[in-house]
């Protein structure tokens, strides 16, 4: 009769949770995240990573406590389907440690100065 060898192997997303539980790695990976949805709009992988980023610096539940919202709103405005109110974002942002900026989308050439004549 054979033993039977346990494997231990983790998940992708347990890998990326303990990955995320740096505070310095979930700021990047929201950096990042922000930059790939200032390119392609996909709202989805941002929540995703807002999401699996509160899960590892200490749940929902813990992020519902300095947010000041609700762990089920939280729960529903992060999840594949969600639609965050800007409040709701910001407060997020603002417990993982970030803040919101707003910033021309394209680059305006500056006008040449008049010349008094």
């Amino acid at each position: 009769m054979k033993a039977s060898k346990k494997t231990s192997t983790l998940s992708h997303d347990e890998v990326r949770l303990r990955h995320l539980s740096d505070p310095k790695r979930a700021r990047y990976a929201i950096k990042l995240a922000l930059e790939e949805f200032e390119q392609d709009n996909d709202i989805d992988m941002l929540l995703d990573t807002l999401r699996l980023v509160a899960q590892a610096q200490g749940g929902l539940a813990s992020l519902a406590r300095k947010t000041e919202v609700s762990r089920q709103a939280l729960h529903e405005a992060l999840s594949p389907q969600g639609n965050p109110r800007l409040r709701t974002f910001q407060s997020v942002l603002g417990s993982l440690g970030l803040r919101m900026s707003v910033r021309p989308a394209r680059p305006t050439a500056k006008k040449p100065a008049r010349s008094a004549a």
